[in-house]
């Protein structure tokens, strides 16, 4: 029964911990969301500058899980080069390092006062930034008290013979143990509650040095895996990335499961406290994998793109770039629109030179492309005027508002040019092809010269880009 109720116990502190690492993630996204989109946007000049501000990202969501969902995101919408976000995802991994180095410090007297401040905070009638600010005081105040449970949970464990009989089996077995880890994370969504955990267990003697290194690397490994999946539907680009970020943990891991001895006797040799050997052994995989990979990042790029190969055909609207976690930040939500507006004018230019071929030759498999290209511009011109709709007018400010309305003026338009080739020169093109009629020279060079407002089209979509993105801080 004792043993019943301290795992108990345990899953409770543990589910406390993660509780407050989500209060800090969603509380720092709602009171700095769009500043810190912003700064990993700008921060892409060098692969160095981008691993920091990945770093940043994550000391103040306190997940590089989060971060990393967050990079992929931009990737898949091309506000981020690929070869830049994965340096920003090895930046993040070390931030999470620096993170347990901070809560493995004995500040658990502040935890009680930080989540009166959050309660506080977040209950009072401020703005809302600072209700979020203080969902993210309250998160950070749980975080340190879970650290206290955990403590208390974890020291007598070391007398169980129960668990002393598991972790004596997993220590044998280095493979099993670092795959229990992985798990352990996966299911968490977070490599750092399962760090803190191994941290209490080492504090507390129940693990030995080399099953606790074992342990944080597959915690970090597992850590990679739930970016990968979450971004399954946001295309090849972000796919890519996280699975790029998943080999280099592999790989990794596998290093350390395959030395784990020496490379314990080393670190050990640095930290003789248990507690602070989980930190530095932590610290040292994520700084290693970014000072190894940073420099070899296309070549990580290449292995991604040759493991996940670009399907020959690929869902168009698949790969939208409107996202409906950006509606919340009205500057973020306008360029990703504005973004998604400029591809409607792709396919409307391509309906157009579509047009221009079938009025020449009258294919009837011609003249089928165009209608279906309709049904595109169609569906992106509706996506496009409710996720504008969607945005809260009232929080716009006075040139967020001339920028949702150009965009959608740009859009219909769009799609007014649109139905003309569809029900007008492909309507034309049909009728020829039925009747075996053909075009005089004078008519032929007339059509031919309207069909150069295709050329004229690019050149708004160019102006409009201007206009449109600009705004949005190199986003």
């Amino acid at each position: 029964m004792a043993s019943t109720i301290q795992l108990i116990d345990l899953l409770g502190a543990v589910a406390l911990l993660l509780w407050g690492l989500d209060l800090i993630k969603t509380g720092v996204l709602a009171a700095f969301g769009t500043q810190l989109r912003q700064w990993l946007a700008r921060g892409t000049r060098n692969r160095v500058s981008a691993a920091f501000w990945g770093f940043v990202a994550t000391l103040g969501l306190q997940s590089s899980t989060a971060t990393a969902v967050l990079i992929a995101s931009f990737t898949a919408r091309d506000l981020v080069r690929p070869r830049m976000a994965q340096a920003m995802m090895l930046g993040a991994n070390l931030g999470t390092a620096v993170v347990t180095v901070v809560l493995s410090s004995d500040l658990h007297w502040l935890g009680s006062a930080l989540i009166f401040l959050g309660v506080w905070l977040s209950k009072g009638g401020g703005a809302e930034r600072s209700r979020a600010i203080g969902r993210a005081v309250l998160g950070l105040g749980l975080m340190l008290l879970a650290l206290q449970l955990l403590g208390a949970v974890t020291a007598p464990l070391r007398a169980a013979p129960t668990v002393a009989m598991v972790l004596s089996a997993l220590a044998d077995a280095p493979v099993i143990a670092a795959i229990v880890a992985a798990l352990l994370a996966m299911l968490g969504s977070s490599s750092l509650a399962v760090v803190v955990l191994v941290m209490m267990l080492a504090a507390a003697g129940v693990v030995g040095p080399e099953l606790a290194l074992t342990l944080v690397a597959g915690a970090n490994l597992g850590g990679a895996v739930p970016p990968f999946l979450a971004v399954q539907g946001e295309g090849i680009a972000a796919r890519r990335l996280t699975l790029a970020n998943l080999v280099v943990r592999a790989s990794g891991a596998l290093v350390v499961v395959i030395a784990a001895d020496p490379l314990a006797r080393a670190v050990s040799q640095v930290a003789q406290d248990p507690a602070n050997f989980v930190v530095l052994a932590h610290l040292s995989f994520n700084l290693t994998l970014l000072l190894v990979f940073l420099p070899v990042l296309d070549g990580v790029g290449q292995l991604a793109a040759r493991l996940l190969p670009t399907p020959r055909t690929e869902d168009r609207t698949a790969q939208s770039y409107l996202d409906d976690s950006l509606l919340g930040m009205p500057e973020m939500a306008l360029a990703v629109a504005a973004r998604e507006a400029l591809r409607l004018g792709d396919v409307t230019g391509a309906m157009l030179g579509r047009a221009r071929d079938v009025l020449t030759t009258g294919e009837e498999a011609a003249i089928a492309a165009i209608a279906g290209l309709e049904q595109e511009v169609d569906g992106l011109h509706e996506a496009i005027k409710l996720y504008v709709a969607r945005l809260n007018r009232g929080a716009l400010t006075a040139q967020e508002e001339r920028r949702a309305q150009d965009i959608m003026s740009y859009a219909i338009n769009l799609e007014h040019v649109g139905d003309t080739v569809n029900r007008g020169l492909a309507g034309i093109a049909a009728k020829r092809a039925r009747k075996n009629l053909s075009f005089s020279d004078e008519g032929l060079a007339e059509l031919t010269e309207f069909l150069t407002i295709r050329a004229r089209t690019s050149s708004w979509r160019r102006r409009f880009s201007c206009r449109a993105i600009r705004c949005s801080h190199g986003v």
